[in-house]
């Protein structure tokens, strides 16, 4: 699946690797097979007409001729691979998917001479780099949003006329990470995380405990969130942004705000309002401990449409475990709560309506008083909370695995191993028996792997193009 290049790499260095023998010498025969302008001459095939250093200028030079402000990350690069069971395909046909995906990103479209200036490099038998800088040759910024999944869209022509095998469908529950100025603002301020994503956690904590629209905005305030409301012309809420205090744009002359949708896919407002469960009275710990184990069974049994709703419900139970756990098992909770994310969004759903999801929300609720009653029964109380969260998150994990979900088994499985992590640093003695959900799940997930033509991850000059990434989803 595609991914951005790391931010920090220069055309000249990218395209050093790219012509280069490779990390491990698996560059073989590295030349163009396309570029922005026809008959462009190749830097490894006619050095004499065309160096590296010149391509790198050409490349670069509507980025250096901006008058105004530059794009922080001047560098758009792609890789584009076929399966090892597909037929090797020649130099033309690796260009002519080259200038479809160009035009399909909103690189190059179709019959623009003013757009950015491109080049595909081929050093391999399975695959393509694409290779572009973020300006367009009449001085403005091009516009890539939604590149990469319409570049999915547009290998599936190629799949069908040329018999290739088809690739997985696009899924788009991948947590949002922060970009490059946003990483590096942070080291600058001393910061452990970037604004995105301390806001992403502060907000998700909201969403997993608030009961109405009123109960969400005040949750964030009084967590010290700026909240900025969108209404609607009847003065309805239809959205909120959110920003840390003391993060500023443009020398400090305004405040970086996020909208939901562009923390989380999951967190706009639509989304969160699905969420919302009417108000349970508290109940105790123990009574916690079996309204979860009572989901996790009702999860074992629920269809494709109803499992969405209550994978979704856990995610926030686990947002609130870790809220309210015990400083000795935070981390690790804290650290699982991030993991189940993903698993917590379905792909090709939005109902968040499930058999157990009634169970999950008013256990999440409960756990608001965790720590008092935690204090009440120890260890052993904490024990069996942890126990009960693990045996529903490796209920999620074979649901997940039944309708599938590649990505989301995988996080979900690695949440269970976190959990049970955690339970060993409580200090209490183990349960006599194994959990229904640990003994009936297996320990270990292997992904299925996606097929067909489609652009890929690229994680910067170093990366092995090569080998076979792990899917980003």
């Amino acid at each position: 699946m595609p991914k951005k290049a790391e931010g920090g790499e220069s055309t000249a260095d990218l395209l050093a690797y790219l012509f280069g023998p490779g990390n491990h010498e698996e560059h073989t025969d590295p030349h163009l097979v396309a570029a922005w302008t026809p008959g462009l001459p190749c830097p490894a095939r006619t050095p004499g007409r065309m160096t590296l250093a010149d391509l790198a200028l050409l490349l670069d030079a509507p980025v250096d001729a901006l008058r105004g402000p530059k794009p922080a990350e001047r560098v758009w690069h792609v890789s584009v691979r076929n399966e090892p069971d597909d037929r090797v395909l020649s130099d033309p046909e690796w260009a002519t998917v080259a200038a479809e995906m160009v035009a399909a990103a909103g690189i190059a479209p179709h019959g623009d001479a003013q757009a950015c200036r491109w080049v595909a490099v081929r050093h391999a038998d399975d695959h393509i780099h694409l290779v572009a800088t973020l300006a367009r040759q009449d001085g403005r910024h091009p516009r890539i949003r939604g590149d990469i999944p319409n570049m999915h869209t547009a290998v599936r022509a190629f799949e069908t006329a040329w018999g290739l095998t088809p690739m997985s469908p696009l899924d788009r529950t991948a947590r949002r990470a922060p970009v490059t100025g946003e990483r590096e603002k942070a080291a600058r301020r001393g910061l452990t995380e970037s604004a995105r994503e301390s806001l992403q956690r502060t907000v998700r904590e909201a969403a997993a405990l608030a009961t109405d629209d009123a109960d969400f905005l005040t949750r964030l305030r009084d967590a010290g969130v700026r909240v900025r409301e969108h209404h609607d012309g009847n003065g309805a809420l239809d959205g909120y942004a959110v920003a840390l205090p003391g993060d500023r744009a443009d020398r400090g002359s305004r405040p970086v705000w996020f909208s939901g949708r562009t923390l989380a896919y999951d967190l706009s407002l639509p989304r969160i309002r699905e969420r919302f469960h009417p108000t349970v009275a508290p109940a105790d710990l123990a009574r916690a401990h079996t309204r979860i184990r009572e989901a996790a069974t009702l999860l074992t049994r629920a269809g494709r449409t109803e499992g969405a709703g209550d994978v979704a419900a856990l995610g926030d139970l686990l947002v609130a475990a870790a809220a309210t756990s015990p400083a000795p098992v935070r981390d690790q909770v804290r650290a699982a709560a991030a993991a189940f994310e993903q698993a917590s969004r379905t792909p090709g759903t939005r109902t968040l309506h499930g058999t157990a999801r009634a169970h999950f929300k008013a256990s999440a609720q409960a756990l608001e008083h965790a720590p008092q009653t935690a204090r009440g029964g120890g260890a052993p109380a904490v024990l069996n909370l942890l126990i009960a969260l693990v045996e529903a998150v490796e209920a999620a994990t074979a649901w997940h695995r039944a309708q599938h979900h590649d990505a989301q088994t995988r996080a979900a499985a690695q949440a269970a191993a976190l959990l049970r992590e955690a339970a060993t640093l409580t200090g209490a003695p183990p349960p006599d028996r194994p959990s229904r959900a640990s003994r009936s799940v297996p320990r270990t997930v292997r992904g299925v792997p996606a097929a067909g033509v489609r652009p890929r991850p690229v994680t910067g000059p170093h990366s092995q193009p090569g080998s076979r990434p792990g899917r980003s989803s």
